[in-house]
């Protein structure tokens, strides 16, 4: 994992942990770690946040509804702490 990664994935587990039971959107963890170019990171974001569910240290929402985390999706998500 790089640098860049192993950031955003320190990023999205404080900040879940921070926010629980409240979710988090993707782009908060990349403003985090780039506030400039922020926007470059979020494919990398949701990627992690992927296998962060799968790990089962996070579950990713849309509308409310917990997504599979190996399943077709796309549009706005939201990340939360998993078991809160």
């Amino acid at each position: 994992m790089t640098d860049v990664g192993s950031r955003l994935r320190t990023a999205i587990l404080t900040m879940t942990s921070e926010r629980a039971p409240r979710t988090i959107c993707p782009s908060d963890a990349a403003r985090a770690v780039d506030p400039d170019n922020w926007r470059e990171l979020m494919e990398q974001t949701r990627d992690l946040a992927r296998e962060l569910a799968r790990s089962g240290e996070v579950v990713i929402t849309q509308k409310g509804e917990e997504l599979d985390p190996d399943g077709q999706w796309r549009g706005p998500i939201r990340i939360r702490r998993a078991g809160t």
